[in-house]
């Protein structure tokens, strides 16, 4: 949930050991609350660095022969929330509002900060609408990456020497007050297409 986005329980208990692709390093999402869907409730997730060694991890405690990666908890009636809070109060962590929705969304909300929306609510497996209405926040870290570009705004201005033509003193000025807009580290997803190969090799390490 936390770095995958997926939903609690539904789409954790559907995932198998070959919808993981290592080498591709994605895995295949089924849902059943958006199976109507064009994509028949199906979509691809990359494996992310920090989701990666609890995977791993998983993978080589399974037995042979084992079908889905979470085999605990297959009961409908299993209650996860009350097992989670009880985890929670352990590690002397306060619990949040909607725990597994919020798992979701805080990862619906970093993604969107270094990817095109289109591009997150495809992994995550929504819409922008739905994003902006229920899934994205405001960070303290939003505010504090806003405060640096506006330093940088504030001092180009004077350090510059004066311009004589105003079209390119006006487009100067456009250009650094857009800062954080345009981002100088963004770049272009890898692939356009997720393709529905299964493999069930094992990563090398």
């Amino acid at each position: 949930s936390r770095f995958g986005g997926l939903r609690c329980p539904s789409e954790h208990l559907a995932l198998r050991w070959q919808d993981v692709n290592w080498e591709r390093n994605r895995f295949l999402v089924r849902s059943t609350k958006t199976e109507g869907h064009e994509n028949r409730g199906e979509r691809w997730v990359p494996i992310f660095p920090e989701l990666r060694p609890y995977l791993e991890e998983c993978y080589d405690l399974a037995k042979d022969g084992t079908v889905h990666v979470i085999n605990r908890y297959r009961d409908k009636n299993a209650n996860l929330r009350t097992t989670f809070n009880k985890i929670i109060h352990r590690a002397g962590v306060k619990p949040w509002p909607k725990l597994f929705h919020n798992l979701r969304a805080s990862r619906q909300t970093e993604l969107a900060a270094e990817y095109p929306i289109h591009v997150v609510c495809e992994w995550i497996g929504n819409s922008a609408a739905i994003a902006s209405k229920h899934y994205l926040t405001v960070r303290e870290t939003d505010f504090e990456r806003a405060a640096k570009c506006g330093a940088v705004v504030v001092q180009n201005p004077v350090q510059q020497a004066p311009v004589a033509n105003s079209d390119t003193s006006q487009e100067s000025t456009q250009s650094q007050t857009n800062c954080g807009l345009v981002r100088k580290d963004a770049y272009p997803c890898g692939t356009s297409e997720y393709p529905r190969q299964d493999s069930n090799l094992r990563p090398s390490v």
